[in-house]
């Protein structure tokens, strides 16, 4: 994610598994070629379990994250159940396609559990695409191409969360807005979890097993 106004910098991944989805990000912050910040949070809880992921812009990302929590918390108490992830992700893209001419300089993941696990993907202008395993941030041609060759739809959470950090990984190595550590989530139907430093480290340590 960029400290300045461009899509340079970042990966983020999701993928949805047969009982949930994984979102994965690294945790740098650029401008241009500065290391400006090895901590940012790239993942955000929305509501009990509906999440995003950011990339591009940091102040244009926050907004619309701020935003977007504000409007779950009042979709709940007008009509007594969460918002589902086909709202969330028709509500950013009314927004981004509303600043088209002056865009949020953004790529998002909305993702979550309706009736079943769903990720979408939002391009600056509000385009929207259903995905079932997804890359955003200039590392993600290299994410792609291990979760291209890896991924397996009907897998569950357990299975493909070593496919997340390996693509996230190589993201790391073979970019360079990328890295500093990776931030992983999982959403189930009725869990939003987010891991911890050590249990990430366990994790990718486990992956060579």
């Amino acid at each position: 994610m960029e400290e300045a106004k461009t899509l340079k910098g970042t990966t983020t991944v999701g993928l949805v598994c047969s009982d949930g989805i994984i979102l994965a990000s690294d945790k740098r912050a650029t401008m241009g070629y500065f290391i400006a910040n090895r901590e940012v949070d790239k993942i955000f809880q929305i509501d009990d379990v509906l999440g995003v992921t950011v990339a591009g812009g940091v102040g244009d990302a926050q907004s619309l994250v701020r935003y977007l929590k504000f409007e779950a918390q009042l979709y709940k108490m007008n009509y007594g159940k969460p918002m589902s992830v086909t709202a969330a992700t028709t509500l950013l893209s009314n927004i981004l396609s509303q600043y088209k001419f002056a865009p949020f300089l953004v790529q998002m993941l909305v993702g979550g559990f309706d009736d079943k696990p769903r990720i979408f993907n939002l391009d600056p202008v509000g385009g929207v695409t259903e995905e079932k395993f997804v890359s955003t941030g200039s590392g993600s041609p290299v994410a792609y191409g291990l979760m291209e060759d890896s991924f397996k739809e009907d897998k569950p959470i357990k299975d493909n969360l070593k496919i997340a950090l390996r693509a996230l990984a190589v993201a790391m190595k073979r970019d360079a807005g990328t890295g500093d550590g990776i931030d992983l989530v999982t959403i189930t139907s009725d869990e939003f979890k987010r891991y911890d430093k050590e249990t990430v480290k366990k994790l990718l340590e486990a992956k060579h097993e």
